[in-house]
């Protein structure tokens, strides 16, 4: 079976690129975050140019719907990220159920905004709702993408820091912060890596001890 696009992204260029959706998402410039999440979705997913658009849109109505507190619509932004990882599924090389891939998604957008703005929940937990959805799409063990969660949670934490201080351009936070999204992505990518080198020399091994 053919290796899926989105197992090779760029990590340098998708943490810059969800650091630009982050600060774009919280200043509510919802035109540069659809630019952004073009380059994104592109980037990440590796779809072809009309379902990047496509799925860029969806992402962008989707965190809409969910944006606003307390009275957002979480059931409208999982029918919207059903829709984009749908989408994900009908380019190809790529097995998963878009429903429980949305419910992860957005499961964790949740997470974080109790952790954000709340009591209640744990550091922790927001790492595991991230591993989650991390080994469900890429279909690796959850115990090889802590790392990469426990990055992007830290990154969240920058984020909030940001937005508590002001959301200003200047602030040195967001360097950090992307500096910190990109090495989330290099540790995701490299288990993503690991897992596909594993993968091939079982189906190595496998097709080489048969029964006469």
């Amino acid at each position: 079976m053919a290796t899926s696009p989105m197992r090779s992204f760029d990590p340098r260029r998708v943490g810059s690129l969800e650091c630009r959706a982050w600060e774009t998402y919280y200043r509510r410039k919802w035109g540069p975050f659809l630019v952004a999440s073009v380059g994104l979705v592109r980037s990440a997913f590796r779809m072809s140019w009309p379902r990047t658009l496509v799925g860029a849109w969806l992402v962008l109505r989707a965190n809409q719907v969910w944006a606003p507190y307390p009275e957002n619509d979480p059931n409208g932004a999982r029918e919207l990220m059903r829709r984009f990882y749908a989408l994900v599924v009908a380019d190809g090389n790529i097995d998963l159920d878009p429903v429980e891939a949305a419910r992860r998604e957005v499961h964790w957008w949740h997470v974080h905004r109790v952790h954000q703005r709340e009591d209640g929940v744990t550091e922790a937990s927001l790492v595991d709702a991230v591993a989650d959805l991390y080994a469900y799409v890429y279909a690796v063990p959850g115990t090889t993408v802590r790392d990469a969660a426990r990055l992007r949670v830290a990154a969240m934490g920058l984020s909030d820091a940001w937005v508590a201080a002001g959301c200003s351009l200047s602030d040195p936070t967001l360097v950090e912060e992307r500096r910190t999204l990109i090495a989330s992505y290099s540790a995701l990518r490299a288990a993503i890596d690991t897992a596909d080198v594993a993968g091939t020399r079982h189906a190595s091994a496998s097709r080489q001890v048969r029964p006469d």
